[in-house]
């Protein structure tokens, strides 16, 4: 099971995510670094083992109050060897194009930004691009239509439970088993506080291709080596 660190940028740093309340969260303090420099916190996360993808979300770009495309181009030219998850807040395919910003970098849509369904048709399935499946508490965050109509799904998909980050509730099991069983064949990502050794396991015996992590990095409770 792929382990995938996660990065949060506003204003150009490393922010700490915490249960979705994007305009509280305040500069990085992490044991792997000594600063909240996006290249900096990306080279701690080698302390740790090896890993060959990195989830990006430019929260400047998903809250329309401007974007850190300069960042991300830096961080894939200092870490060309990683494949970049970036989540810039698309809300329509056409915008697609427009963030193609180097090679090694794959586009996150996430269902929270996504303002028509239909511009999932109007994608290739075949394209390096995931889907987040966006929730903050029980509700479903984007049009309801992504959720209901599992044909719409690329082969890549992110279980995103935003109010759960940076907490210590655990993954939303339930949640993850319906998205799970509705998948088929996909790639199954699980996001959201994970605490732990255990909470891998259990989501490897439930078949999740990969889990996105950040607080238990920074605080040196897992490592890349964890679960195979």
């Amino acid at each position: 099971m792929q382990i995938i660190p996660v990065i949060d940028l506003r204003s150009g740093v490393v922010v700490r995510a915490q249960a979705g309340q994007r305009k509280a969260y305040r500069p990085i303090q992490s044991l792997l670094a000594k600063t909240c420099d996006p290249i900096e916190i990306v080279q701690g996360f080698f302390t740790l083992g090896s890993f060959d993808t990195l989830y990006i979300a430019d929260l400047d770009a998903i809250m329309q109050s401007g974007d850190n495309r300069a960042v991300i181009a830096r961080i894939s030219e200092v870490f060309p060897e990683l494949r970049l998850w970036v989540d810039p807040g698309l809300r329509h395919a056409k915008d697609f194009v427009d963030w193609r910003l180097a090679l090694n970098i794959d586009l996150v849509l996430g269902s929270e930004s996504l303002r028509d369904p239909f511009d999932l048709n109007a994608l290739d399935k075949g394209q390096d691009y995931i889907l987040s499946l966006d929730f903050l508490g029980s509700d479903f965050l984007g049009p309801m239509h992504i959720l209901t109509q599992a044909h719409l799904w690329p082969h890549r998909l992110i279980v995103m439970t935003l109010k759960n980050i940076g907490l210590s509730a655990g993954p939303d099991w339930r949640r993850l088993e319906k998205i799970l069983a509705s998948a088929g064949e996909r790639s199954v990502y699980a996001a959201g506080c994970v605490r732990g050794e255990e909470d891998l396991r259990t989501l490897k015996a439930m078949g999740a291709a990969g889990v996105l992590v950040a607080s238990a990095l920074h605080q040196k409770k897992l490592s890349f080596n964890t679960v195979r």
